[in-house]
């Protein structure tokens, strides 16, 4: 019997959104570099080796995200325990909504997540590290 599914990723990422503050990308350049604002970027190791990377952002893969957020966890990354604002993005903002509200929901305070994600950033021009192969 085939499954049916009764929310789609959409519905899943409108309601994060909804709930999570979404900054611009203009608002992420003004944040970025500072000392009391960490960048966590979610994306696939192999998307920052190919797409390259926002300079100083925490690298936290998406399928580890709570287990590192979380102090309990045997994973748990001391990043997370810094009394700074958290914000989030992807390759296009929409992973990122997830990861927020995922964190947001777990009491990581406070979050954000880039609308555009990793793709609006490059395409606007701001600062990108890449991997020489």
């Amino acid at each position: 019997m085939p499954q049916t599914i009764t929310k789609s990723a959409k519905s899943l990422v409108d309601a994060a959104n909804a709930e999570v503050d979404e900054i611009t990308i203009e608002d992420a350049q003004t944040l970025h570099g500072r000392e009391d604002v960490v960048f966590v970027d979610i994306r696939d190791i192999r998307e920052l080796d190919r797409e390259g990377r926002m300079p100083g952002a925490f690298h936290a893969p998406r399928g580890m995200l709570e287990f590192w957020i979380d102090p309990a966890s045997p994973y748990h990354k001391e990043v997370f325990a810094q009394d700074k604002t958290f914000v989030f993005f992807c390759a296009g903002g929409m992973r990122s909504a997830l990861a927020a509200k995922a964190a947001q929901d777990m009491g990581l305070k406070p979050v954000k997540h880039v609308n555009g994600g990793f793709g609006a950033w490059k395409k606007s021009g701001a600062p990108v590290e890449t991997t020489d192969a």
